[in-house]
């Protein structure tokens, strides 16, 4: 039976792995030692202590001779800067930084929730400010509540204008938002049973949702700036705003909120529709169901609907939408580690292919990967680095454009069934998957071409984490026992010994290589055969999973 039973039992390295993974973009050998021993109520604690983002804002070092620098608190009208799209990509930067630098499940919740209330950054969602305070309010509702964020996300600026609410109004309704509010961002759609009755919502709810919706509108200098959170935000052209009663149909109760005059009224009028979207248990589970396929696996049988997503919708609801005892219940139970029932390793562990960003961020903090600190290089680390490498390159190779996915809907791996996190992988990706690990290797992209001014050096990543370096059964043992879901068999364990020791050649022809590079410091040898293992490792079937 499936069950939200809290694991009671301390945590070895196997459940450590998997719950860092699942939970964090940052993913080390020293973080798992750490946690090792521990209970998973306890680890997720340490997780959701709020942490300073190592980087507090976004920086342009271009042009050259007079840079935009930090250009998202600059005074200068957000449409009065050149190059915004680039300026997207240094904000996804940022982001990123911040995401591999802590030990954290906030970016995890962060991005989680991106993928609930998307923003495609490149797809018309205004400057580069917008996003920036976007992902800003993503990660301030990170440890806190659905609701207010379905609010918050209303008034938006990034927002108002890719769904183009800010052209909504009484006079001229436009009903893009309040669609999407209703089919992808909260209840979702349900069968339809009649010409425009989604059963959980139907066309006039669209459109009385549109006259809740009218009025509000982008301020483009963002001086409008939202007392709960600090970041900038939309302001309400009362004159523009229906207000008149807005009646909903039977799937709302025939709910009628009363129309408002003033702008703090029509915030009443707008909190008094998303509490009664939100009062729906439909949506509660639509947000469980969301949480599920995020962190656990994409698909799911009856038993784990009744025995899983409905008591954590009813937790959600009795939580008034706080995201975090949901969140807490979930990854410390027991159906999480796979272990409410007699086969630890048919269901969950291992069983989520990863996305881009979460191979990338794996990679990038399991090996310790060197690149430029975007506090003292700016311009490697944001234009050359990043930019032109991560968010150009690899990104578009492997099949996600980071923050700016072609659909409304999201990401095909969180919504399009029946392949859902296999959408991550094919034939049209595989390639940007697999070169990533090698350009790492070499220093220059072997995606496009250039040099990415990052380096991961797999000698002394052996050398400061596998102790038994030495003996090459050891060594591959030790580092699949990291980098992998579950531990491999002898088949596999000879098969990635062959990258270290030629077939018919005894195990010593590698012991004495390494102890020579020990006593040398020459890594010549040894380097060209780590780093053909590492490729082979990181590109490996079994790296791929989560």
């Amino acid at each position: 039976m499936a069950s939200l039973n809290p694991l009671n039992s301390n945590l070895d390295q196997r459940k450590v792995k998997h719950l860092l993974r699942r939970a964090t973009f940052n993913y080390t050998k020293n973080q798992i030692d750490a946690f090792i021993g521990m209970t998973p109520a306890d680890v997720i604690d340490k997780l959701i202590t709020p942490t300073t983002n190592a980087l507090a804002e976004p920086y342009d070092p271009l042009p050259m001779d007079n840079p935009d620098g930090f250009w998202t608190s600059a005074t200068t009208a957000t449409d009065e800067f050149e190059n915004e799209r680039r300026k997207r990509g240094l904000v996804a930067g940022w982001w990123w930084y911040n995401a591999v630098n802590e030990t954290s499940l906030k970016h995890k919740l962060s991005f989680f929730l991106h993928t609930c209330f998307n923003v495609a950054k490149d797809d018309g969602a205004g400057p580069s400010s917008f996003y920036y305070d976007y992902l800003r309010l993503l990660d301030f509702y990170a440890y806190g509540n659905l609701k207010t964020l379905a609010k918050k996300i209303t008034m938006d600026n990034a927002m108002l204008v890719y769904l183009d609410n800010t052209r909504n109004n009484k006079n001229n309704p436009n009903e893009n938002y309040a669609r999407e509010f209703f089919e992808l961002f909260t209840i979702l759609e349900g069968e339809q049973v009649g010409e425009g009755n989604y059963t959980n919502y139907t066309e006039e709810d669209i459109q009385q949702a549109t006259r809740v919706f009218s009025g509000y509108k982008v301020d483009k200098t963002r001086s409008f700036i939202d007392p709960d959170t600090g970041i900038p935000t939309g302001y309400i052209d009362f004159e523009l705003h229906d207000p008149d009663n807005k009646t909903f149909s039977p799937a709302f109760n025939n709910t009628t909120i009363t129309g408002k005059g003033t702008p703090t009224e029509i915030l009443t009028e707008l909190s008094e529709f998303v509490d009664m979207v939100f009062a729906q248990p439909k949506t509660a589970k639509s947000y469980c169901r969301k949480l599920y396929r995020y962190f656990v696996k994409s698909t799911w049988n009856e038993e784990v609907e009744n025995d899983i997503i409905a008591p954590l919708a009813l937790q959600l609801i009795a939580n008034d939408y706080d995201i975090i005892p949901v969140v807490k219940t979930l990854l410390s139970s027991e159906h999480f580690f796979d272990s409410d029932d007699s086969n630890n390793q048919d269901e969950i562990i291992g069983s989520i292919i990863k996305s881009p960003l979460q191979l990338l961020s794996e990679i990038c903090t399991v090996f310790q990967v060197t690149f430029p600190d975007p506090t003292t290089n700016a311009l490697t680390y944001y234009n050359e680095f990043f930019y032109k490498f991560i968010h150009n390159n690899y990104f578009v190779f492997s099949g996600t454009n980071l923050f700016s996915p072609e659909e409304v809907a999201g990401y095909p791996a969180y919504y399009q069934e029946p392949h859902y996190d296999r959408n991550w992988f094919s034939s049209n990706t595989i390639i940007g998957r697999y070169r990533l690990i090698e350009s790492l290797i070499a220093g220059k992209n072997t995606i496009g071409n250039g040099a990415i001014y990052a380096a991961l050096d797999t000698v002394l990543f052996v050398k400061n984490n596998l102790p038994n370096a030495s003996d090459p059964n050891l060594l591959i043992t030790e580092m699949a026992e990291l980098l992998y879901p579950e531990s491999i068999d002898s088949d596999r364990t000879n098969y990635f010994k062959s990258f270290l020791v030629d077939e018919g050649f005894p195990d010593y022809y590698w012991s004495g290589a390494w102890n020579k590079y020990l006593n040398s410091n020459n890594a010549t040898t040894v380097k060209t055969r780590l780093d053909a293992l590492v490729i082979a490792m990181v590109n490996a079937a079994e790296f791929q999973l989560m």
